[in-house]
């Protein structure tokens, strides 16, 4: 591998409004003067490119052009986008950013291999692999020669820029729907690995095949802990690093962590909305931006030969198993080491192309079987719901900025403006409850009656044939007994006829403990069904009373970070008030003390004025 020089994040700021007096851009482009006030002193802040919306496309040639070359070289590579961006930004970014590296890729490499993968991070930290569901739990695998992996990971294999744009689109919606309300304050990561097999003449080995990844990052929340998107991961990473502390067990922090210190070339976009001089989210934006553009990260070109690999870990494996034979008793660092080396060496088979490829279909064939045909009906018929409870969000999203920012006013407007809050809130409860768990409600009853009603139309088709059964068999008992000729004796004549009887119950017998077994089936059908809704509907509400205890601890935090600094500044006041006071008192007791010693002066002289001053005082 070549291991060059330590490089920074490059960092690229996008703000989204002009005209505003806080925020002026430096004369190169690259960088931010920010005022608070408008008598205060401007801070500046430096990065490597400043743009507005009407020039973000200048980031082509300056930050995203480069990090593609790169990656077509043999590196890792990641982009972070994060702040105020919208759906237009993250999906212009991303299309150009595709076209730029495959059509440097497939026109040269002969022997390729592309797959993609997307991941979703939801606010409580529950990471969702949007291509594969159903699969395992994700997790954390660190190979001494691959290096940082997701276990467990859905991939696809495409071929062209357009067909892993149009992927990347139906991930995006898929997110959307799942998350609903929540999926603004979601993030996701959407990679694209890249591997090709070298030409002879530039291989160190037989075999050996150069892997890049690209990492797409999109960011949710602020930089500021009272932001209403909540806070972004990465200033959580970046604090953390900062104090070099350890990442935690979750996904994200750690994938973020490795592209922001580990092996991969960076590239930060981070999209800020200035709002004037009371807003808090735009230095704490720009903060956390040119702290981000320090770190440091180590990209080296990723070779290696999977043969080679593999057998260097089998033949591993094969000497720690002759040592633990000869041993006698196993130790325990060797039995940790050898399921070590099991794990690598079935992450070294996962890797084979073909084993893959195999995968890959088989996710593009369940996505497929999966898309009903009611799917485009159920999301019109919802549409004039999603509609209004966007709105309710909009507009409970501005009389919170407008709160927040406005909080100091007089006590009736504050009051008046916490009944609409609280208004808009349970509107947008109301229309939830009746467009989401309505609708799963009614689908689950749906499906619930069906197979009841399938059940019983079973249950009746099995009782009809065998009535019929029954009644042939009478049929041809009567028949039988009016063909063969009866015993003279009356008891032999009974004794015949009972016994044709008793072929006819045996056979009702059977036919009885037949339909009982159905039934039992079917109840025993029921009650399997009941409890899988019932663990769903359970699911459900947990998930209703995570989210709103979230929401219930944000709006804590956020009316106490209020009533601290009313109280903070109640005590100023105080401090403020006792010291003018103190001094009011310094200057009366000056003027009594002038007072005594102009009487005392007068008095001495024996002017009649001194009587009159002592009268006064």
């Amino acid at each position: 591998m070549n291991t060059p020089g330590a490089e920074t994040v490059r960092v690229g700021v996008v703000l989204t409004t002009e005209g505003n007096d806080c925020v002026v851009i430096g004369e190169e482009g690259r960088g931010v003067d920010y005022k608070s006030g408008k008598d205060e002193e401007a801070k500046s802040f430096s990065f490597d490119q400043v743009v507005t919306l009407d020039n973000i496309q200048s980031f082509h040639p300056e930050l995203l052009q480069p990090l593609t070359e790169v990656i077509s070289s043999g590196y890792n590579g990641a982009l972070l986008i994060c702040g105020a961006s919208t759906e237009k930004i993250d999906y212009s970014i991303t299309k150009q950013v595709l076209a730029n590296l495959l059509s440097r890729i497939l026109p040269v490499k002969e022997e390729l291999f592309i797959s993609l993968s997307f991941l979703q991070f939801h606010p409580d930290g529950s990471t969702v692999d949007l291509l594969s569901p159903s699969r395992q739990t994700l997790r954390l695998v660190t190979h001494p020669v691959l290096g940082n992996l997701v276990g467990g990971l859905g991939e696809v294999c495409v071929c062209s820029a357009e067909e892993a744009f149009t992927l990347y689109e139906t991930c995006r919606e898929t997110m959307k729907a799942n998350a609903g309300s929540l999926s603004s304050r979601c993030s996701s990561l959407f990679s694209v690995a890249v591997e090709w097999k070298l030409h002879p003449d530039e291989e160190e080995e037989e075999g050996e095949v150069c892997r890049s990844r690209l990492q797409l990052f999109s960011l949710a929340g602020g930089a500021s802990r009272t932001d209403l998107r909540g806070v972004s991961p990465l200033l959580k990473v970046v604090d953390q690093t900062q104090c070099e502390a350890t990442t935690s067990d979750k996904l994200l922090p750690f994938l973020l962590n490795d592209a922001l210190r580990g092996n991969s070339k960076t590239v930060l976009i981070y999209c800020i909305h200035p709002q004037g001089f009371l807003d808090d989210e735009t230095p704490s934006a720009l903060a956390l931006a040119q702290k981000a553009r320090s770190m440091i990260t180590k990209a080296t070109v990723n070779r290696w030969c999977p043969r080679a690999t593999e057998q260097e870990i089998r033949d591993d494996i094969m000497h720690l198993r002759t040592v633990m034979m000869s041993l006698g008793e196993s130790e325990t660092h060797n039995t940790y080491r050898l399921a070590e080396l099991t794990q690598n060496l079935q992450t070294v088979k996962n890797q084979s192309w073909e084993k893959r490829r195999e995968e890959s279909k088989k996710i593009k064939d369940k996505t497929q079987s999966c898309r009903t045909p009611n799917s485009n009906w159920r999301s019109s018929g919802h549409r004039e719901s999603t509609d209004t409870m966007k709105y309710l969000q909009e507009q409970l999203k501005q009389e919170m900025e407008e709160h927040i920012r406005e909080g100091k006013g007089k006590v009736e407007k504050v009051h008046e403006r916490v009944a609409r809050i609280q208004q808009l809130r349970e509107a947008l409860r109301e229309e939830t409850l009746k467009n989401g768990a309505a609708t799963e409600k009614s689908d689950l009853c749906q499906e619930s009656q069906l197979e009841y009603s399938k059940a019983q139309e079973r249950r009746r088709q099995v009782k009809d044939d065998h009535g019929k059964l029954i009644q042939e068999e009478v049929e041809k008992m009567e028949r039988d007994l009016a063909l063969e000729p009866l015993p003279t004796e009356g008891s032999q004549r009974e004794l015949l006829v009972l016994t044709r009887e008793r072929q006819v119950l045996v056979l009702q017998i059977e036919a009885l403990r037949a339909e009982a077994q159905q039934a039992e089936r079917d109840l025993q059908d029921q009650y399997y069904r009941h409890q899988t809704e019932l663990h769903c509907l359970r699911e459900e509400s947990l998930q209703v009373f995570r989210v709103f205890r979230q929401v219930s601890e944000e709006q804590r935090k956020m009316s106490e970070g209020r009533y601290r600094s009313v109280l903070l500044e109640a005590v100023q006041d105080a401090v403020y008030l006792s010291a003018q006071n103190q001094q009011l008192q310094a200057d009366n007791k000056q003027l009594r003390k002038a007072l005594g010693e102009l009487k005392d002066t007068l008095a001495v002289r024996g002017d009649p004025k001194a009587g009159m001053l002592t009268q006064k005082q």
